[in-house]
């Protein structure tokens, strides 16, 4: 958890851009890739939108450099269902991206994303919040999934 997950997306949307532009794109009609994209893209700014409105209202930290601040567990909203629901809004963001770009490699890229914040940023926010907030927060991760 030393470089914020804000750096690690925008860091992979601009790798996606490079690897769009140095290998071949898929042939795709323009209505597909841009419906396509523009759905990935509105619905992953709701995710993130969601999850910090939610985290707002519950007066708690939304920085995921300090989970140990936390000081509210919040589980209503989005994180209702999704444990992450920043995080799944990023990878819809990129995933929205790749659509837009038409390009397979900038589709690994977004995966790469999504395995890198899952080992290690997830797995260490989850052993803070379980350290922090004990059965409340087990019974939360047994009841709602990681992602979706």
């Amino acid at each position: 958890m030393r470089i914020p997950p804000d750096v690690i997306w925008l860091f992979n949307a601009g790798l996606m851009w490079l690897m769009a532009v140095a290998t071949p794109r898929l042939v795709v009609p323009g209505w597909l890739r841009v419906g396509t994209g523009a759905v990935l893209l509105t619905g992953g700014v709701g995710w993130i939108v969601g999850a910090r409105v939610a985290l707002s209202r519950a007066d708690t930290t939304w920085s995921p450099m300090t989970p140990g601040r936390t000081t509210r567990l919040v589980t209503t909203g989005v994180y209702a269902f999704s444990r992450n629901p920043m995080y799944l809004g990023m990878q819809l963001v990129l995933l929205g991206w790749a659509a837009l770009l038409a390009s397979p490699a900038a589709l690994l890229v977004s995966t790469g994303f999504f395995l890198t914040i899952d080992r290690f940023q997830i797995a260490p926010e989850e052993r803070a919040l379980a350290a922090g907030f004990g059965p409340e927060f087990l019974e939360y991760k047994a009841r709602v999934r990681r992602w979706i």
